[in-house]
């Protein structure tokens, strides 16, 4: 009878773990992994990240339904979303403009509203400056409820300059914190850890 009490009782402790964690996830914060290059500097290829899920918006669980409104991603933001073309898939990218605002890319300058935008993060690895849209981006402006989303890596990301706006639905959290960092390309295990990243606020 005694044993019969403890596998209830490790059950039950099971359990309530399981939901606490699927709450945590759903509500809370998720665990990210960047794969690309599209944010770098500010992000790196192995760069392990903490989203907050409560910066934004509050979802139905395991839907993109908005039951409501937190916050609003400011511009600058770096935000994790479901890539609006396949949402199985999360991307990662900075906020540059918001519904209401008009944006466009001359010469790889990014203008919000007619104003040029002071970038300090943006980085280029060519100086071409004739592709389109990468390049020169026709002036749009944004709908409701939606973003202009860009990575920091303005000659390598595949962003709202190619397959649209963000609508407010696919938002997934903000990126607070990098809690681990790995360098695939190190000799070794213990010197592919960047340790200087571990505990860094994204920004």
């Amino acid at each position: 009878m005694k044993e019969k009490t403890k596998i209830r009782q490790l059950a039950e402790t099971i359990a309530i773990a399981a939901l606490l964690a699927i709450f945590v996830r759903s509500f809370v914060v998720e665990a990210f992994t960047i794969p690309s290059s599209s944010m770098e500097p500010t992000l790196l290829v192995g760069d392990y990240l903490l989203a907050n899920r409560l910066s934004y918006v509050v979802k139905v669980p395991f839907t993109d339904v908005v039951l409501f409104r937190l916050g609003e991603p400011k511009r600058g933001d770096i935000v994790i979303f479901r890539y609006p073309l396949d949402p199985s898939k999360d991307y990662v990218k900075r906020i540059i403009a918001k519904g209401g605002d008009m944006v466009e890319v001359r010469d790889k300058i990014v203008y919000v509203n007619g104003v040029r935008v002071e970038e300090g993060y943006a980085h280029f690895t060519d100086h071409m400056n004739i592709q389109q849209p990468r390049d020169n981006f026709r002036p749009v402006k944004v709908p409701k409820d939606c973003y202009f989303a860009m990575g920091d890596n303005r000659d390598n990301s595949s962003d709202s300059r190619f397959w649209g706006f963000l609508k407010e639905g696919d938002l997934v959290g903000k990126a607070e914190i990098i809690y681990f960092s790995l360098d695939g390309d190190a000799a070794s295990l213990f010197t592919s850890v960047r340790w200087q990243r571990l505990g860094h606020v994204v920004r």
